[in-house]
């Protein structure tokens, strides 16, 4: 005889009745995440340093590799959240959005250190003032984390269970 597995009416290994549990994790915090990843992907095409007195602003990408990078590994983990988002048990995984919390902290802060001391001119000899896009990245690189913040404090496959049964 064979048991349905997704069934509400299946048997757990002692025997006892399995209620299926059907709560996923809601979706703001991926949504204000994403934002946040997009708002970010679009300030390296954004002038984030101007040496003073050239009057020759540099975009994200001609400044710093390291800002494009992060923009791309952004773009990485949203897809590997809305993959999970669609594939989890709970519409989850958790370790993954905090992966993505943490990459987007690590982000606000080099751009919140971008815009008190641009990197690059030291070895240059430029005065580097910061731009607009330094400030679009500081926005979206705190939405980003934020809205990944959220995400992780939802719902997700362990949980549920009471504190007896770990």
């Amino acid at each position: 005889m064979t048991t349905d597995t997704n069934s509400s009416s299946a048997r757990s290994p002692r025997g006892a009745e399995r209620v299926e549990d059907d709560r996923r994790a809601g979706k703001a915090g991926l949504a204000v995440a994403g934002l946040g990843i997009v708002v970010f992907n679009a300030s390296p095409f954004m002038n984030w340093v101007d040496p003073s007195g050239e009057g020759d602003p540099r975009t994200g990408y001609a400044s710093d590799s390291l800002v494009p990078f992060i923009a791309y590994l952004g773009l990485g983990l949203l897809l590997a959240m809305l993959y999970a988002a669609s594939r989890a048990r709970r519409g989850q995984h958790r370790g993954l959005t905090l992966v993505s919390m943490a990459v987007g902290l690590a982000a606000t802060l080099q751009c919140i250190a971008f815009a008190v001391q641009p990197m690059g001119g030291l070895e240059r000899g430029d005065d580097l003032a910061a731009q607009i896009g330094v400030y679009v990245g500081i926005v979206g690189a705190a939405l980003w984390a934020f809205g990944s913040g959220l995400l992780a404090k939802e719902i997700e496959g362990d949980d549920g269970r009471s504190r007896s049964d770990r």
